[in-house]
């Protein structure tokens, strides 16, 4: 298969050390990250907070510190605040939290379609729209070094997308139940025989995503990875050229969506013959 130009300098990938999430590549996965730093000191509080209270019981109210216990079962206020606090911090969470659940499931117009297929253990991508296929096989290991290219996560025919523009994904898989994730994007959709799940991703900048199946498929699971390169428009078209595509539609959809010929207007009723 023809390769095109280089892959960016950008790479969204693992880093060895770090413990935050890869700097996010598209809006969705900006809000995920925003989402988990509100929603991290929040559990944080809660964590200390009833790791304190159950020192505080353990200690107050053992066996020596309090011989004679006193005899009650009840206290309204205690359970007015233990039950109307929680709620409130649920509401305050769901308030920030579906309205991304919604951008991630209602995928605006693409400008590109891929149709993603697993198997065990590999991906194959379909351009159904611009006559590309692409299988994509975990790169070995000594190709990986010497290209310099991350093992475990470079491939052997990456796919490209277009910068800045909204990318579907229709997720399904041949076999096993697999998952086709890529951190930076905030991508995560299962791949499960016989259905087929749809992502969406608009890349905001140039550079090579890496990603793995996420779901326990099978020996080789830990050798499925994924690799994206977003680049500009132009690049993107010649790639698909290279691959043997086609930037025009597809004759069926050009017959769909051509307009209807205007019907010959009819000869009125009482017009006269035509004279030899």
């Amino acid at each position: 298969m023809v390769m095109s130009a280089a892959a960016p300098a950008f790479a969204g990938q693992p880093t060895d050390g770090a413990i935050n999430f890869q700097a996010p590549a598209t809006g969705s996965m900006r809000q995920i990250v925003d989402f988990h730093n509100f929603i991290l000191p929040i559990i944080v509080v809660i964590t200390l907070l009833v790791l304190a209270l159950l020192a505080w019981v353990m200690i107050r109210y053992n066996r020596w510190t309090n011989p004679t216990p006193r005899k009650f079962t009840h206290n309204t206020l205690v359970e007015v605040i233990w039950t109307v606090v929680p709620v409130l911090i649920l509401v305050v969470i769901a308030i920030r939290s579906f309205p991304i659940l919604h951008a991630q499931e209602r995928a605006p117009p693409a400008a590109v379609t891929i149709k993603v297929t697993a198997s065990s253990w590999a991906w194959a991508y379909e351009y159904q729209d611009l006559g590309v296929t692409v299988n994509s096989n975990l790169l070995p290991e000594d190709q990986a070094v010497a290209q310099q290219r991350p093992y475990l996560l470079a491939v052997d025919n990456p796919i490209y997308v277009p910068v800045g523009e909204n990318v579907q994904v229709l997720i399904s898989s041949n076999d096993v139940i697999h998952s086709w994730t890529v951190p930076a994007f905030g991508v995560k959709q299962d791949a499960i025989q016989g259905r087929t799940n749809v992502g969406w991703f608009n890349v905001e900048r140039a550079g090579t995503y890496y990603g793995q199946c996420s779901e326990l498929c099978g020996i080789n699971h830990a050798y499925m990875p994924i690799e994206v390169r977003a680049v500009p428009r132009a690049e993107f078209e010649r790639w698909i050229v290279e691959q043997g595509g086609s930037l025009e539609p597809p004759a069926e959809a050009a017959a769909e969506t051509a307009p209807a010929a205007a019907p010959a207007e009819a000869a009125p009723a009482d017009a006269a013959p035509a004279q030899p």
